[in-house]
């Protein structure tokens, strides 16, 4: 073989081998040193174009990381979101305890109809084996054949008690058994329903951590990441609330310093909505799960933002954020992924556009 077609010849085998990989990460110079001492020296063409490839594939890989502004404005775009996906979550998650709770009921009042129907069989049984074990003594034939009048009028007697004992025993066990077949499906479609609820439970849960897990690396890349403290004993409430909306403030402001945590209700971590519900709950209010389902429980409570009070409950546009009010041109809110339980100017959280009081 002449000496250019053993150079084209070992051009060709190294030259697919560094091809296939260039777009392996450091995978590219091992297997050039395994075919450079596999077939010895390789004309210098070869490696050039070897080398030319190498450099082509560093450079498609190298991506400029993004500056600080852009990656503010993406996590920015993520909060908002955030807003959003958490209270669809919340809404999935309260739908979920509903219908466990039906079914729950459902079911135990379905247990209580098989014990009935349990006891009424029973009866039944109980009532033909002592008809078979008396010899159905009180039958017509053996009552004729006695001779005192009374004996047959008092056998007559017992057969009527006795039919209508049977009768209305098994009145009751069809009419049980029937309520039953009712109790049954109306259990079996409440489970259905629990079921599928907790499906979307779970899918809702995905999208939520996947948008949370962006959302912390963002901010650890910004250095802005705090993950504050679960047993944080919070900041005194001095403000001029009195009442059951001072109770409900000194709760949210003992919650100071604590976690944000989608989800969460305490007592380590809050999202907002669950904040604003213990606190008012801390003082005799019953508040639903969610922003969207406080504000519309606040129907016929709201007040203009001009006419706040300490303690009414601040809602932003497109209700996926609730603060609350707390004097002074402030307000105490839990407020996203990465942050604390805080007390903020009114002015730093944009969009608030209605006020609930509780």
């Amino acid at each position: 073989m002449g000496k250019r077609c053993r150079y084209l010849y070992l051009f060709c085998r190294i030259t697919p081998q560094v091809v296939s990989l260039v777009s392996q990460e450091g995978a590219v110079v091992p297997v050039l040193a395994r075919g450079i001492r596999r077939v010895g020296r390789i004309p210098v063409v070869t490696g050039l174009i070897a080398a030319v490839l190498v450099t082509q594939a560093a450079g498609a890989e190298a991506k400029p990381k993004p500056t600080i502004a852009q990656t503010k404005a993406r996590l920015a775009k993520l909060n908002d979101q955030a807003d959003q996906v958490v209270e669809k979550y919340n809404r999935a998650n309260e739908q979920w305890k509903k219908a466990r709770k039906d079914y729950n009921a459902l079911n135990g009042r379905f247990k209580e109809q098989v014990e009935r129907i349990d006891g009424l069989r029973a009866g039944l049984v109980s009532v033909a084996v002592s008809t078979y074990q008396s010899g159905d003594m009180l039958a017509l034939p053996n009552l004729i054949t006695q001779g005192d009048p009374e004996a047959l009028l008092s056998g007559l007697a017992s057969i009527d008690q006795l039919a209508a004992d049977r009768s209305r025993k098994m009145a009751e066990f069809e009419e049980a058994t029937r309520s039953l077949k009712g109790r049954r499906d109306g259990a079996k479609d409440a489970y259905d329903k629990a079921i599928k609820l907790l499906n979307d439970l779970r899918t809702q849960k995905k999208d939520v951590e996947k948008l949370v897990g962006e959302q912390e690396r963002l901010l650890r890349r910004l250095n802005a990441y705090n993950p504050g403290n679960p047993n944080s004993t919070g900041i005194k409430y001095t403000g001029p609330a009195s009442g059951n909306a001072r109770a409900a403030l000194q709760y949210a402001f003992a919650q100071v310093g604590k976690p944000y945590r989608y989800g969460g209700t305490g007592p380590g971590a809050f999202d907002c909505s669950g904040l604003t519900q213990m606190s008012w709950r801390a003082a005799g209010v019953s508040l639903p799960r969610t922003a969207a389902e406080q504000y519309s429980w606040g129907a016929s409570r709201r007040v203009s933002l001009d006419a706040l009070e300490p303690g009414d409950l601040l809602f932003a546009s497109g209700l996926g954020h609730v603060g609350m009010y707390a004097g002074g041109g402030k307000m105490v809110h839990a407020p996203r992924t990465g942050d604390v339980v805080s007390v903020v100017p009114l002015s730093s959280y944009r969009g608030i556009f209605a006020a609930v009081r509780p």
